[in-house]
């Protein structure tokens, strides 16, 4: 094969998997279990999953219990990551980085049933917030508000795959 028909064989697999700021934003806003990463002081990173809350152009939020290892981390880190993805083929991932913008109190109705509602729907939701508060002391929860900064993106159904 000589250098020409290299190059237009691999301009033709130069298709960009990047998602545009509105694909995005439309997956990360979608229902999937979030991987947050957490700088720890002499050891890596505290990556765990999370259940999050997002709307397009607003912060990433997210509920966990102030004196759990993450909620300590929380309070002490000013920047997190999230990751979130699709297993299925194709695949597509949207990962974002940015400021810790606010932690406040959680309120169990208002952002705990809301995050189990959208997770597990209504009824299972439901079932899950009465085993939930039962063993735990709802002041301690907290509310994280991330603004996502810096983001990136593969949505691997833009591959162009025909030979």
């Amino acid at each position: 094969m000589d250098a020409d028909s290299t190059s237009e064989r691999s301009e033709q697999f130069d298709m960009s998997t990047t998602m545009t700021s509105e694909e995005r934003e439309t997956f990360l806003a979608g229902v999937h279990v979030g991987v947050l990463s957490l700088i720890q002081e002499g050891r890596g990173p505290l990556t765990v999953p999370v259940w999050y809350a997002y709307e397009p152009g607003g912060d990433v939020q997210f509920v966990t219990e102030r004196v759990s290892r993450k909620g300590k981390l929380l309070e002490e880190g000013r920047r997190i990551s999230l990751c979130v993805q699709d297993e299925a083929p194709p695949y597509k991932y949207v990962s974002v980085e940015g400021p810790i913008t606010q932690i406040e109190p959680s309120d169990a109705e208002r952002h705990e049933r809301a995050l189990a509602h959208r997770y597990l729907g209504p009824e299972a939701g439901d079932r899950y917030m009465e085993s939930a508060t039962d063993d735990r002391d709802e002041a301690a929860m907290i509310l994280i508000h991330m603004r996502p900064e810096r983001w990136l993106t593969a949505d691997y159904s833009k591959e162009n795959v025909g030979l």
